[in-house]
């Protein structure tokens, strides 16, 4: 019995809970008071916009003020996530405090005048820009430095969606295709409960999708369903690879074309203006959770039939696309929910499945295939939209994941683990490295 109840390493184990409890708190108050900041200023630009259609027709030129000041003051920031990833796996100049307001204001801007992005990247960059100066204060080494952005990950992605078990997750599988990082178990979920409890406390409110999904209980095993699921998940992941893909083919293209960086954003900010009048519709811009009158395509409305058409999820793909890979800041995260529940409605008629279940499956699925995190999106689904299609959506993001191949939205992730079972690249190779031995 001693020796199964060994009192020393109990007391470790509490010394290190209340260690790096007391540690990590002030990243989470930090990270979910930028959250709260920024998803209220977010709220105020988006109404600002649709209050005043003719915002849309400065988008170039904030796309121009945007990448002219990253240019000039920015430093590495413009490399955004990815610059936290690789600081994670490899500390050293750390993440420049200006990173927090720069990314900031560029998403606003970009909000206001109507890019398609998201949100995720600011609430992480911000996250990740305060834990790091922080850490810089409490004078921790490069293992203290690297758990502390990792938190900062966490409480950013946590509280910007309201989901603090899928943001510890998300934090501590999106390093490593393959791989989740249990040493940092304590910190990022400290510090993500605590972001989405300051960003709560704050009076922010996050949408309520519960109610977009009717409440019968525990949903029966259907072998049936559970074959269109996995084909919706096939096709979700598709869907994530090719909007990373494309995002970084159209990135590429922007910078071969035109050398003068401040130039990009405006002719993409150009070819948006275009698509919306060639579509004839503006309900592709911005985050697309809602729609001004409620009736336009938006996430919310493809929970239900004839909420959105079958097309929907490409032209939020191409117009995210645009937008980000020409050098507007934001997330790629809510798009990609977009995306998903758009395909997923989609999917359902085609399949004669369930709107609302393959519209949940699809709005966390193709976030795990684009971004190689299912287990963490699972989470997010049942956080979200409750427990009863668990196994429908874990079906869908595994496959996700499975079906988006060795890419996604963050070049900096590194490989631990072939998709495929195959040694593709070996351990430690990311995504950068394996994208362009692809192509020679």
């Amino acid at each position: 019995m001693i020796g199964i109840f060994n009192l020393r390493q109990y007391w470790s184990s509490i010394f290190h809970l209340l260690r790096w409890t007391a540690i990590v708190i002030p990243v989470g108050i930090l990270s979910g008071s930028a959250s709260a900041l920024f998803l209220w200023s977010l709220g105020i630009a988006t109404h600002t916009r649709w209050d005043n259609p003719w915002l849309l027709y400065l988008l170039p030129l904030g796309g121009f003020v945007i990448v002219w000041v990253y240019d000039k003051v920015g430093r590495n920031s413009e490399a955004g996530n990815n610059l936290i990833l690789d600081q994670i796996h490899e500390p050293g100049g750390g993440i420049p405090r200006r990173m927090a307001p720069l990314v900031l204001a560029g998403t606003l801007l970009t909000h206001l005048f109507g890019g398609s992005a998201g949100r995720e990247g600011t609430a992480i960059q911000m996250g990740g820009s305060l834990a790091s100066a922080y850490g810089k204060l409490f004078k921790g080494g490069d293992g203290t430095i690297r758990m502390l952005l990792m938190a900062g990950i966490a409480a950013g992605f946590g509280s910007v969606f309201g989901t603090p078990l899928a943001g510890a997750i998300f934090a501590m599988e999106v390093v490593f295709v393959g791989r989740v990082q249990y040493d940092a178990l304590i910190p990022v979920l400290v510090a993500s409960v605590v972001g989405d409890f300051t960003c709560s406390a704050w009076g922010i409110h996050h949408t309520d999708y519960h109610e977009l999904i009717p409440g019968n209980g525990p949903v029966r095993l259907d072998l049936v369903l559970l074959g269109l699921c996995a084909v919706g998940g096939l096709a979700f992941g598709l869907a994530g690879r090719l909007f990373a893909e494309l995002t970084h083919g159209l990135g590429r293209l922007f910078k071969t074309y035109i050398s003068y960086a401040p130039l990009r954003p405006v002719v993409g900010g150009l070819l948006v203006i275009a698509l919306v009048h060639l579509l004839g519709t503006r309900d592709y811009l911005g985050l697309g959770v809602y729609s001004p009158d409620g009736q336009g395509v938006c996430i919310v409305n493809a929970f239900h039939a004839g909420g959105v058409d079958m097309w929907s999820w490409f032209w939020k793909l191409l117009f995210t696309a645009i937008t980000l890979g020409s050098g507007f800041k934001g997330g790629e995260v809510t798009p990609l929910f977009f995306i998903g529940a758009t395909l997923g409605y989609s999917l359902a008629l085609l399949l004669g499945a369930p709107v609302e279940m393959f519209a949940a499956m699809g709005f966390v699925a193709v976030f795990a295939g684009a971004t190689n995190t299912p287990l963490a999106c699972t989470i997010m689904g049942m956080e979200l939209f409750g427990a009863d299609y668990a196994l429908y959506i874990g079906v869908a993001c595994f496959l996700a994941y499975i079906f988006s191949g060795n890419t996604g939205i963050y070049l900096s992730q590194r490989i631990a683990v072939s998709k495929t079972g195959t040694v593709e690249s070996p351990e430690g190779t990311s995504l950068r490295e394996a994208r362009e031995r692809e192509r020679r």
